[in-house]
């Protein structure tokens, strides 16, 4: 089963053509580098909840919106080397330092698969 890595990120909405053009990027650099598939989600019925919601997970702003990403490797091996290529790769570094979301409020994980269709 692969090996997933999760994200959410809290995206201004003014700033949707410019992460759209990052993930746009990124997605090309990940599947070039080996990754299985990559996608990003813009939030659509995703409602704030009393104790825990994306919007409180990533403190969202009245001004932005939650983007919720995957990506999907063959193994949690692959998946380590792949990102190392990733970090190292030139396409990678302007977007890195100049992202159009703050990073500090990104969220993310690696997860094992174990329920799969």
């Amino acid at each position: 089963m692969p090996y997933v890595d999760g994200f959410i990120v809290a995206v201004a909405k003014d700033k949707l053509d410019d992460y759209t053009a990052l993930a746009e990027r990124a997605r090309d650099v990940w599947m070039s580098h080996g990754a299985l598939s990559y996608v990003e989600a813009l939030a659509d019925d995703v409602s704030v909840g009393e104790l825990t919601s994306f919007p409180r997970a990533v403190h969202l702003k009245d001004d932005e919106t939650v983007v919720f990403s995957w990506i999907t490797y063959e193994s949690r091996e692959a998946r380590d080397a792949i990102n190392k290529k990733v970090m190292e790769d030139p396409r990678m570094k302007h977007d890195m330092e100049n992202a159009p979301f703050d990073g500090k409020r990104l969220i993310y994980g690696g997860f094992k698969t174990f329920v799969e269709n």
